[in-house]
């Protein structure tokens, strides 16, 4: 049902003409405007038909709203997914390159984008410091900086399947 659009026309076409029906009716006699009575057995076939069409309209909204759901229970399964597949990266990359376990917290506040003096704020040491840890980090990283740095762990990312490459959809 949620994959043939003529479902949702017809839906929306019998919910709208039981509206525009009901509403100039309403209106009509609000307005004291003359018209000419339908025969009570045509009144009640569409009244029928607006029950119908707003019972349609809730169980398709009900469809939507699961299947919405769904999706983004499996996006958020498949971002977990890429994160921890990351992370392993990032751990793999760090032992690869013989990082000590300064250079594995700074590098990581570095991956996350934090300047030289919120890294230093957050390890409580001097700025210098921190230079001297990433210029060792970029170093044995074999680039010449944080972009660089950040483009070896995103083309691991699409060379192992977990994000797309630039010209797929996945």
């Amino acid at each position: 049902m949620l994959k043939r659009p003529g479902v949702f026309v017809i839906i929306l076409v019998v919910q709208l003409a039981c509206a525009v029906f009901f509403v100039s009716e309403i209106m009509l006699t609000v307005l004291g405007l003359p018209f000419a009575p339908i025969p009570w057995q045509v009144h009640e076939l569409i009244e029928i038909g607006a029950a119908i069409g707003l019972i349609m309209g809730v169980v398709l909204g009900a469809l939507l709203l699961r299947s919405a759901l769904r999706r983004t229970r499996a996006a958020e399964q498949a971002l977990r997914a890429a994160s921890g597949a990351f992370m392993e990266l990032v751990e793999d990359r760090f032992d690869e390159w013989g990082l000590t376990p300064a250079e594995r917290d700074v590098a990581l506040f570095a991956l996350k984008g934090m300047s030289l003096a919120e890294i230093a704020r957050l390890r409580t040491t001097s700025e210098g410091t921190v230079k001297a840890q990433t210029n060792a980090i970029y170093r044995k990283a074999g680039v010449t900086g944080r972009p660089q740095l950040l483009s070896v762990f995103v083309d691991d990312l699409m060379s192992d399947g977990v994000l797309p490459d630039g010209g797929s959809t996945g």
